[in-house]
């Protein structure tokens, strides 16, 4: 009998036309396109619970940040989990903790009740499923187009917020953020779950397949054809040890990484609680505040392929570099807009935000696997994952902190810009392209 099992699974990965690997990305778009805006609709919950409850800004903010202090504790689990699991368990699991929590926030009532509801599970229960989980098995399945791979599966988030977030913006208006919330649970519990029981994987070994569909008998083919991993490593030494948490943790690169990645999350997460209400605070229309946050996610579609592209022809620092002042400008517009106040900033700061912005998402997921792929990726980007996730926890609290301290965001955007400039120097810092060269620079320096 298990021998049949290995059987109908090699058959599986030889018998389509095309690689298994870009089903895997097929799903992780869809899954990505309703549990990424399934956490980001909390930005549409937070006006409305703040009017019927009269919680503070801080306070109320404070369940997206209750969330991720969550994700923090569980992403090293997530990482153990996803090696030993796979995301055929972990997704589904991440949906169920995402849609109870959704469910159960129709009967709160008390701060703490939506920290535990919409805080631990649905915020926490998303990072299952949404780019920290994706990471930690997509680029099992891409080597030389790596970053494109993963900016088209986690452009699926774009293509659902524009999709998905107007849905629940209507039903709040209509009938209010509790049906809201149960009809968005309905979706994943339908959609999402099955679809991940179903078709994903883990590792294109596991269908008999090798990494970016190439055949087993010339995995080693010459650069000109293929690109040979081979002749992009600059670092052979890195790049062989077989790394574990423990050796990981003793490098500067690993902690690097943290800091970059930390405080981009800041960045992006402060921006996207925030933005609703301030735009519906400086005389924007709710609907048109909710409009924008999914033009964002539209955007974010086009920014997540395209600089996942880019950063693999022309480097992982470069494309990380371009992300972070895109949200750079992003905060800068966003004050602007205060005492400016135009459309032409609005769709300004949106295009900046989604078109550039977004794309670091895709960097994100490729970066740590150039530096520490192998048999403990999962436990070792856990990690990293959990650290970086600080990052998302503080920056929508400590932003309706500055808020409810100073009556104004001012300060918050200041400070959001600052750690901007500290992630773009932190990513150098890191350097992937000392360890091994994307497809575009080993070309480039081929062709010398």
């Amino acid at each position: 009998m298990p021998r049949l099992k290995q059987k109908n699974k090699l058959a599986l990965g030889s018998s389509l036309p095309f690689y298994y690997g870009w089903i895997v990305v097929l799903v992780a778009f869809l899954t990505m396109a309703i549990a990424v805006n399934a956490r980001t609709s909390f930005s549409l919950l937070f006006p409305p619970i703040l009017s019927e409850f009269k919680w503070s800004r801080g306070v109320t903010a404070g369940v997206f940040s209750i969330g991720f202090i969550v994700s923090t504790l569980l992403t090293p689990c997530i990482g153990l989990m996803m090696d030993k699991l796979g995301p055929r368990v972990v997704l589904p699991f991440g949906a169920v903790l995402t849609s109870a929590g959704l469910i159960v926030s129709t009967i709160s009532s008390e701060p703490w009740h939506f920290y535990f509801t919409l805080g631990v599970l649905l915020i926490g229960g998303s990072v299952f499923m949404s780019y920290f989980g994706h990471t930690l098995f997509l680029p099992n399945w891409f080597d030389r187009k790596r970053g494109f791979a993963m900016g088209l599966a986690f452009a699926g988030a774009g293509l659902g917020a524009i999709l998905l977030l107007p849905l629940i913006q209507n039903i709040i208006l209509s009938d209010g953020w509790r049906q809201a919330a149960f009809v968005l649970a309905l979706i994943i519990i339908l959609i999402v779950i099955p679809i991940n029981l179903i078709f994903q994987r883990h590792r294109p070994e596991e269908l008999g397949l090798e990494v970016d569909g190439d055949e087993i008998s010339n995995a080693n083919t010459k650069l000109s054809d293929s690109g040979n991993l081979n002749t992009r490593i600059v670092d052979q030494y890195w790049y062989d040890k077989e790394w574990t948490l423990s050796t990981a943790m003793r490098t500067g690169k690993f902690w690097w990484l943290i800091v970059s990645f930390s405080t981009a999350l800041y960045a992006w997460y402060a921006v996207q609680v925030h933005q609703t209400k301030y735009l519906i605070d400086v005389g924007v229309s709710a609907d048109f505040a909710a409009f924008a946050l999914g033009l964002v996610g539209l955007t974010g579609v086009i920014g997540q392929i395209s600089l996942g592209a880019f950063s693999d022809k022309f480097g992982r620092e470069i494309a990380w570099t371009i992300a972070l002042m895109g949200f750079l400008l992003t905060y800068a517009c966003l004050f602007l807009i205060k005492f400016f106040p135009s459309m032409t900033l609005i769709y300004l700061m949106v295009g900046l935000q989604g078109f550039i912005g977004y794309g670091l998402a895709s960097v994100f997921g490729s970066v740590p696997a150039d530096l520490f792929s192998g048999k403990y990726y999962g436990r070792i980007f856990g990690v990293i994952g959990g650290f970086s996730n600080i990052g998302a926890a503080a920056g929508p609290w400590i932003t309706g902190i500055f808020y409810d301290y100073n009556d104004n965001y001012n300060s918050a955007f200041l400070f959001a810009i600052i750690l901007c400039l500290i992630s773009i120097l932190a990513m150098w810092l890191v350097g992937p392209r000392k360890v091994v060269l994307v497809m575009g620079k080993a070309q480039k320096i081929n062709l010398l």
